[in-house]
């Protein structure tokens, strides 16, 4: 499936303008530790913020809490970097507020993580693949709550910079097929399809396109490339289920 986190965790990228303080040998260990082992890295991390690690130590331990799929502490130890950053006039909080919007995304809780995008995106500092990364997370989030015309403004944002991205325009051709708008779903699922075509979840949604559009061949064709890449899965599960609408007609 598409990478929707962990990618953008382990290294929280800095605007080219502003100069970053340079990362001690220390946090290389901590974050290869969050890696390779992440229940390692969080009694490093926390001895290592106990010490004075600071912000670095507060990131690697998000990064940690994420690899053990514990969301919520991590989206907690991202929104603790982000305020230490700021008070420490570190140019990596919005980074660190976009990766605690993130985690409370994945946590199930879209609305903290609309509140800590929100807060990245007020600094007015992200800028190029990192402001159309907020963008579409922030547009995630919303879907998550139910408001799907908010979600629109903010994945064609996120389009604008990060148009090789396949999950925002995975994102922008599902919301255009709820919306009913099959042209646009089928153009922004193709680009999908060529960024990502092996990608389970985007074959699933390019059948559910190609269905509401009275496409039978195609969606058969992408349904069954779903069980064939994701087999064992729900996506797999789901795909089967949709085909399912074919052979009660066929009866």
């Amino acid at each position: 499936m598409l990478p929707i986190l962990i990618l953008a965790l382990q290294t929280v990228p800095v605007q080219e303008a502003t100069a970053a303080p340079k990362e001690p040998p220390r946090f290389t260990q901590c974050m290869d530790l969050a890696t390779s082992d992440p229940a390692k890295a969080l009694a490093d991390a926390v001895q290592w913020r106990g010490e004075g690690g600071g912000v670095l130590a507060r990131q690697c331990l998000g990064v940690a809490y994420a690899n053990s799929d514990k969301w919520a502490a991590a989206a907690g130890a991202f929104e603790d970097a982000a305020r230490e950053a700021e008070t420490g006039k570190d140019p990596r909080a919005p980074q660190y507020w976009a990766s605690a919007g993130n985690a409370w995304i994945a946590a199930g809780e879209p609305a903290k993580g609309r509140a800590a995008i929100d807060a990245a995106l007020a600094t007015g500092k992200l800028a190029g693949l990192d402001l159309g990364e907020a963008h579409l997370d922030r547009a995630r989030a919303m879907v998550a709550a139910g408001d799907m015309e908010a979600a629109r403004s903010d994945i064609d944002k996120a389009l604008t910079y990060a148009d090789k991205d396949p999950l925002a325009w995975l994102l922008s051709a599902t919301l255009a097929r709820r919306a009913g708008d099959l042209p646009r779903a089928a153009n922004d699922i193709t680009t999908a399809l060529r960024l990502s075509g092996e990608d389970p979840s985007v074959q699933l949604e390019a059948g559910n396109i190609a269905a509401a559009s009275g496409n039978e061949a195609d969606a058969r064709t992408a349904w069954a490339r779903v069980i064939e890449l994701a087999p064992g899965t729900g996506l797999a599960t789901a795909a089967r289920k949709a085909l399912e609408q074919f052979s009660a007609t066929e009866k």
